[in-house]
């Protein structure tokens, strides 16, 4: 297991590095965030000054060197907008959407297994038909239209829930949580349930499918003619095999659920790292950006490498360490 870390440790530093070096060309090679940080009215001596204070007066090799020794002590740079530590504005807002992110795939796991496996079992229902075709509604609907029948349906005419915001929050450990009040679970609700409806239909096509094909394996056919109950067969024998591809398939999707529901935030006005980041790209405020991709990238290796122990769990064939 020692050697298994290690060697996914030094793959990730790489991975790392070749991610700093993509990220910030194509960040600071595109645009001009002078045009947009200095006023037009301003002489050449004050855009100087700008520039060198920014730091954008040196080539652009020597600007990425800067940026990997600042990175290396933990150091990102700081907002052009904001004048304040880029990883100090991502960690304000991470928590949102981290907390969202969590909600959305915890509904898409509560409701799509279930939802899947009985599909899987009774593939020729009327309800298992109406499941499936529910799922091409999550996969076909524009998330920015559901967003805002759901803000149309349950805020403006029923009054049910808040449309906007993020509600009451505690903080805990220097940070703000909102889903620890029930005001702030109110405000997380639809934009939960929105970002959730597009895993909810992958994790029930793809519990259907492992459960119609699991279903037809030798070792079921064995538990079933040594007599096990229907509800041992299919718990034991046929819920853990088809639980792999949905804990591979649903780490990943966490992954993307956290980078890209910039779109939610947007719909629901949700203070988290994707409004940043559209904020961010509209005034070219470089640094936040850089931070912003990094942060992701890392987050996408930690997860994976989570999903990787988690096989061994899952499947005792698997073996992490080193031959």
């Amino acid at each position: 297991m020692s050697v298994y870390l290690l060697r996914r440790l030094i793959q990730a530093a790489l991975v790392m590095l070749a991610m700093s070096v993509i990220v910030f060309i194509g960040v600071y090679a595109i645009g001009d965030p002078v045009e947009i940080l200095i006023s037009p009215d301003a002489d050449q001596m004050e855009r100087a000054r700008a520039i060198a204070a920014l730091g954008l007066d040196k080539p652009l090799w020597q600007q990425y060197l800067s940026f990997l020794g600042n990175a290396l002590r933990g150091d990102l740079g700081r907002s052009f907008v904001f004048n304040e530590p880029a990883l100090k504005l991502i960690g304000q807002r991470a928590p949102a959407t981290l907390e969202l992110a969590f909600a959305a795939m915890f509904l898409a796991i509560l409701v799509g297994l279930p939802l899947g496996l009985y599909a899987g079992l009774r593939p020729d229902g009327v309800g298992a038909k109406a499941i499936m075709a529910g799922s091409i509604l999550g996969f076909s609907l524009p998330t920015f239209w559901v967003g805002l029948m759901l803000i149309m349906v349950f805020a403006v005419q029923l009054g049910w829930l808040p449309s906007t915001g993020r509600g009451e929050t505690v903080e805990i450990l220097g940070l703000r949580w909102s889903f620890l009040t029930m005001d702030g679970l109110a405000h997380m609700a639809m934009p939960a349930l929105n970002l959730a409806l597009f895993k909810i239909s992958l994790v029930i096509r793809l519990t259907r499918a492992g459960v119609r094909e699991t279903m037809l394996m030798d070792f079921v056919k064995f538990a079933r003619a040594k007599g096990l109950s229907p509800r041992r067969v299919i718990g034991v024998h046929v819920f853990k095999n088809i639980l792999i591809p949905v804990v591979t398939v649903t780490g990943l999707e966490l992954g993307s659920t956290i980078a890209f529901s910039v779109v939610t935030e947007s719909v629901f006005a949700w203070p988290g790292m994707g409004k940043l980041i559209i904020d961010s790209i509209n005034v070219l405020d470089r640094p936040v950006i850089v931070a912003y991709l990094m942060s992701i990238v890392l987050m996408f290796i930690i997860i994976n490498l989570v999903v990787d122990l988690l096989y061994s769990v899952l499947d005792p064939r698997v073996r992490l360490e080193s031959k």
